[in-house]
Formats: structure tokens, C-alpha cells, sequence
């Protein structure tokens, strides 16, 4: 079923249109993705599609009693409340029908209610039907949903009391998308959710969007994040939208042989108007061929011209190239701790960066992952240790708050003051290959975006000529592009990088190695991104087998047998069956958990039946038949639950049972 449709769409901006003609269908449990540079018209759309605006022309149509949910770029959270009342507010009908259910509780227990029976049978069938609707809205479990959301995005229930007042912009953001996220509405429409969310926080973001009821159209820069959560990719570029079918490297791949063949045509048709053309000149005057040649004029004219290919955009193309080569060891940093005034973030922190390696730094947000590079530069004095660079080694430093500009001078006065003795025409050259072209060369820094500043950043650390780039957060303000380009320069750099970034897609594409850092220090993983996220799933399976072991060991209470494998005795049966088969050892481990916590909830249940029930034959109880009613309705929830964990054990009992010894 089609949620929205988006028809024959435009937008103006004075005499330049924008875009136009764009169609967009938006299906129910739609998973798309709206992509194109920056400037392209993407948040434009996005709002008109939200309601927030209308278009100069075609019209937007949505099913009857829609509803949509829209999150604009940094928007955050402008409310008074604590964090919890503003999550809990999302449920007010929730708290609305508890309210109605404690007031017919109190009117069941009336006398004069219950002593007319029609009042009373009346007022218990409303009960039970504000009752199941409470139930319907997950009236008893929309608490620990609301937990669950918040712990997602890193609000741990001691700052729940906190006021929303009080959080940064980042983290007005967060909660701005978690609110939204616990609306569940039909569209979800997010531009760049992803700002400010460190890489554990967007991967349980991607894990929750995946099994997300609603349809979602979101606008990102984070390629791994599009990959992992759409199935369909408009393409606002060149003025018109282009659909696509498949995540974003399926998107980049038929985009690419949609352009070849859109060349192919092209140039096929070239050589025939060449052709054409040429008949034309040569024939047109003889009076033997002037009919031909007439005919063929007419043809030509008739003739529907293909547009160049992306004849309207601009494409940054740049480079690094080291002036001299530095020795094999490019820096070394051993036991140092990072941190401020005192306050160590991380412990031991070791590195070893040789010669044409290109190291990503990873950790959560406010890990020290920013420090340890500044303490790397003697920006920040590491707290113990130091940082040693080997032999020729000149450093290039990308600093993601961009205070490397000078607000003050304009574009080309930031280079030509820093390179005096270069040609004003040679600074230009370079600042247009960073699509810095025209009058953009004379804007005063100031006025700059983020993407502007960040390129105009990379232009001053490629006319420095390191042969060691250290960047933090290289890709932040970048479009698609411009990243792909980045990714490019770095590759063929024959240098050396460190760099810090949360794009796993950039990591995937330049990184030889990955470094994490945590408070217990920084750790070497010798592979990309994906190879880092492999071996953590690894480490933590071999934990997890070893604690099970090691509570297996302690509960056979055989500390002879435990000294006898710490000497070196060939490992147990389980260790040897878990490395044969990790899988299936996981599977019978959670199934063995999931047993006993079921048998632990069927007692506690046997327990509250029974005490509800002795409440049932006290004397006191026995005469009130409200009371004996609740205690029914107590009894009988209970009974039902106990039948579920009943079939729940059974099942999985026999599914444990199916492993063998």
C-alpha cells in the first residue's frame, strides 16, 4: 500500500530552479534513502514532504490519517521537562486510560455499586475494556520501552530526573530522535540522524530501525548506516530525482552503469550528428546531392539531442603527495595515558605507526580519542609517556573544530599568506580544484559552511606536503562526493595517515589497520573496519565461553581438576566442542539461560498464585465480593502466565534436549 506519493514536484529559488519533475512513491515499511550533493535540495524536499512547507509545483498526496514523524538536521528537544517526563509524555492516552482504570477500580468497590447488580455488571464490563485497551497500548510494559530507547542512545536512569534544559545540543538531538522513535508513526522522516551519535550508539540505531513497524525516508551522509538500513535510493541530482532498488553500494553500482550507458548513447548519437553535419557541408551546394543533403538537414532537426552527462555538477579532484619520505618508523607512543588536569580517559595507550600505514582510531564519544592526537602534537600534555616521531617525519594536522582558519581573511588571503611566494594564479588553480572557483576565492572565511570550511581545510593540508597526516573527523560537513574524493587522495597518498573518524565506510575504504581506544587502553586490530567489528564478536564469544566454563567448573567445585588445566592439561570437553562449533554452543548456552530463568519465573509464579489464593479463603475477603473479584482477576492473570511460561519452558526444553551431552 502507497503511503505518499510526491508528483511532478518543483522548486524555485527567484529565477534558478532547484529541482523539478521530481516523483517519489513512499510504500508502507518503505526503507529509502534520499541522496544527492549538498546544495541539491534534499532537507528542501524532505520539509515539503513533512507538511512544513509546500511546493512551487505538483503536489504531495498522502493516505487518509497518516502520520509522520520529522526530524530536521540538529534539531533539538526545546522543552522544560526532566528527561523522563518528556519520553513519558509520548504515552499521555497511556497514562489517561490507568487513570480511568484506578477510577472504576474505586467505583467497583463502591457499596451502592455493588449492590446493584445492573450498575455493577455495567461498570465491570467498562473496566475490562479500558483494560484491554491499556493492555493493546502496552500500558504495563511502555516503561521499560521507554528504558530501552534511552539506554540505546546512552541516558542511563541516573540523569532521568535531569532536565532536558540542561543537555548539550547534541544530546538534545538524541532525545529529540529517541521521542520520536517511541511515537512510532507511520513515516519517519530523518535528516542526518546520525550527527553526534559515536559508533555504538549508531549501531544499536541501525539494529532498531531495521525492525521499525513504520516506513522511514532519511537523509544521511553515512554510507555504512544507508547500507545496513534502506532497500531503495532516490537520486536528486542534475535538477530530477532517479529511483533506485537496493542499498547504497547497489545504488552505486547501477548508478555507474546508468552514466556509462547514458555516455554510450551520447556519444553514438555525436557520431551520427557529426556524420549528418558533414554530409550536410559537403553536399548541401551540388545540385545532385543539395535534395539529399536537404533531407538530412531535416533529420537533423528533428532529432531529440541528448544531454551531455553530468554536465551540470562539479567534482572536487584533489590530492596528497609527501615532499620528502620520512624513515620506516613514523611515530611510537608507548604506555602513555591521555587525558585533563589529572583525569585520565585511557591507560595504557601504545602505538606503532610505520611507513605507508594508515591507522583508524576508534572508541566511543569522550574516550580520548581527540586528546590522544592532540597529545600526540604536544597540543595536550599526555598525562604519562610521550610521543616520538622516527626520522624526515613532517606532520599535517586536520583539526575537526576547524580552528586551523582565520574567520578573518577570505578564502584565497588563508592560502596565498600561509604560500607568499606562489603565483596568485597557481592559488587559484589549487582552490578550484577544491571547487572553490570565481568569487567563491574573495568570501570571508566567516561566512563559509561546514562543508566549505572543511574543504578549504584539506586544500591548506595539501599544499603543505607532509608525509604524515594526522585527521580528526576528516569526513564531518563532507557530502557523498566529496568524501568518495577524499578517499581517493588518501589512497594514493604515499604518505602516512592517522586518522579519528565515525565513518565505518571511510574506515572500510582507507584503513589498514584499527586502533580502539578504551580506558584500559588502545588495543591493534590488522584489518578494516568490518575485520575490527568481527574480531570484537569473537572476543566477546571466547568471554562468554570462558565465564560459562569457569561457573561450569566452580559449581563442580573440583579444584583439582581446575589446578590440572592450569598446568597445561589438554583443554575440557565444552572448551573443544565450542571451538568446533561456536554457534551452536551459543545457542545451547542462551538456550540453557533462557531454562532457567524460566523455571525460575514458574516458581515465583506458583508462589503468587498460592498466596493469592489463601488471600481468597480469609474470612475477610471471603464475604466482599469485590475483593474476591480483583483477587479473581489477579488469580486469573497469573494462571494465564504461568500457562505461557508453561508451553515456553516445554518448547525449549526439547530444543536443549536436541544438542545431546
Amino acid at each position: 500500500m502507497i503511503l505518499l506519493q510526491v508528483q511532478q514536484v518543483m522548486r524555485r529559488f527567484g529565477a534558478d530552479v532547484l529541482f523539478d519533475n521530481v516523483q517519489m512513491d513512499i510504500q508502507e515499511h518503505a526503507r529509502v534513502a534520499l541522496v544527492g550533493r549538498n546544495g541539491a535540495g534534499k532537507s528542501t524536499l524532505l520539509k515539503m514532504i513533512a507538511g512544513e512547507t509546500v511546493p512551487d509545483e505538483g503536489q504531495i498526496s498522502m493516505r487518509k490519517g497518516l502520520t509522520i514523524g520529522y526530524l530536521a538536521q540538529d534539531q533539538g528537544l526545546d522543552s522544560s521537562n526532566t528527561i523522563w517526563e518528556e519520553m513519558s509524555s509520548v504515552f499521555a492516552e497511556v497514562h489517561a486510560l490507568e487513570a480511568q482504570m484506578h477510577r472504576l477500580e474505586t467505583k467497583l468497590s463502591d457499596p451502592t455499586v455493588i449492590a446493584d447488580d445492573q450498575a455493577y455488571q455495567q461498570t465491570l464490563k467498562t473496566y475490562d475494556q479500558v483494560q484491554t485497551e491499556f493492555q493493546q497500548k502496552n500500558g504495563y510494559g511502555y516503561q521499560a520501552e521507554i528504558r530501552g530507547v534511552l539506554h540505546g542512545f546512552q541516558f542511563d536512569a541516573d540523569v532521568y530526573d535531569k532536565s532536558v534544559t540542561e543537555l548539550s545540543g547534541g544530546q538534545k538531538t538524541q532525545l529529540a530522535l529517541a521521542k520520536l522513535l517511541l511515537e512510532k508513526r507511520d513515516l519517519l522522516i530523518l535528516d542526518e540522524p546520525t550527527n553526534h551519535l559515536d559508533v555504538e550508539t549508531l549501531t544499536w540505531l541501525e539494529s532498531y530501525l531495521q525492525s521499525y513497524t513504520g516506513a522511514l525516508l532519511i537523509v544521511s551522509h553515512d554510507r555504512y548506516f544507508l547500507d545496513r538500513v534502506v532497500n531503495e535510493v532516490y537520486d536528486l541530482s542534475h535538477h530530477e530525482m532517479v529511483h533506485y532498488t537496493g542499498n547504497y553500494d547497489q545504488f552505486v553500482q547501477e548508478k555507474a552503469a546508468r552514466i556509462q550507458a547514458q555516455w554510450k548513447h551520447y556519444e553514438k548519437q555525436q557520431a551520427e550528428i557529426s556524420k549528418l553535419e558533414d554530409f550536410v557541408n559537403k553536399n548541401i551546394v551540388r545540385a545532385s546531392t543539395t535534395k539529399r543533403a536537404q533531407a538530412r538537414r531535416k533529420q537533423l532537426a528533428k532529432m531529440d539531442r541528448l544531454e551531455r552527462p553530468d554536465n551540470d555538477e562539479k567534482t572536487a579532484h584533489f590530492g596528497f603527495h609527501a615532499a620528502k619520505q620520512s624513515g620506516n618508523i613514523v611515530l611510537t607512543v608507548k604506555d602513555a595515558a591521555v587525558g585533563y588536569s589529572g583525569h585520565v580517559l585511557s591507560e595504557p595507550d601504545n602505538l606503532n605507526v610505520k611507513k605507508h600505514e594508515a591507522i583508524a582510531i576508534v572508541g566511543p564519544n569522550g574516550i580520548g580519542k581527540s586528546t590522544l592526537l592532540k597529545s600526540i602534537l604536544g597540543k595536550i600534555p599526555f598525562i604519562k609517556g610521550q610521543a616520538t616521531f622516527g626520522t624526515n617525519v613532517t606532520t599535517g594536522y586536520y583539526d575537526q573544530e576547524q580552528r586551523n582558519l582565520n574567520d578573518k581573511k577570505t578564502v584565497l588571503s588563508e592560502l596565498w599568506d600561509e604560500h607568499p611566494t606562489t603565483p596568485e594564479k597557481d592559488i587559484r588553480t589549487i582552490l578550484g580544484s577544491f571547487l572553490f572557483t570565481g568569487e567563491d576565492v574573495d568570501k570571508p572565511i566567516h561566512a563559509l559552511s561546514g562543508g566549505e570550511r572543511a574543504r578549504l581545510l584539506l586544500t591548506k593540508l595539501a599544499m603543505q606536503n607532509n608525509n604524515f597526516l594526522i585527521l580528526d573527523e576528516p569526513t564531518n560537513h563532507l557530502d557523498i562526493d566529496s568524501r568518495e574524493v577524499l578517499e581517493v587522495a588518501l589512497n594514493d597518498f604515499n604518505g602516512t595517515l592517522l586518522f579519528v573518524s565515525h565513518d565505518r565506510y571511510f574506515i572500510n575504504q582507507v584503513a589498514t589497520s584499527v586502533v580502539e581506544v578504551s580506558p584500559t587502553g588502545t588495543e591493534l586490530f590488522l584489518g578494516d573496519y568490518d575485520y575490527y567489528v568481527e574480531k570484537k564478536q569473537e572476543q566477546a564469544e571466547l568471554a562468554e565461553a570462558a565465564a560459562s566454563e569457569a561457573a561450569e567448573s566452580a559449581a563442580a567445585a573440583n579444584p583439582t581438576a581446575t589446578s590440572t588445566a592450569a598446568e597445561g592439561v589438554p583443554r575440557s570437553k565444552g572448551q573443544q566442542n565450542y571451538q568446533a562449533s561456536k554457534q551452536q554452543q551459543r545457542e545451547k548456552r542462551k538456550l540453557e539461560r533462557s531454562v532457567a530463568a524460566l523455571e525460575e519465573k514458574m516458581s515465583q509464579l506458583e508462589e503468587q498464585a498460592t498466596a493469592i489464593q489463601e488471600q481468597m479463603a480469609q474470612p475477610e475477603n471471603f464475604a466482599d465480593s469485590g475483593k474476591l473479584q480483583d483477587l479473581q482477576k489477579e488469580l486469573d492473570a497469573v494462571t494465564a502466565e504461568q500457562e505461557r511460561a508453561e508451553t515456553d519452558w516445554t518448547e525449549q526444553a526439547e530444543t536443549l534436549e536436541s544438542f545431546g551431552e
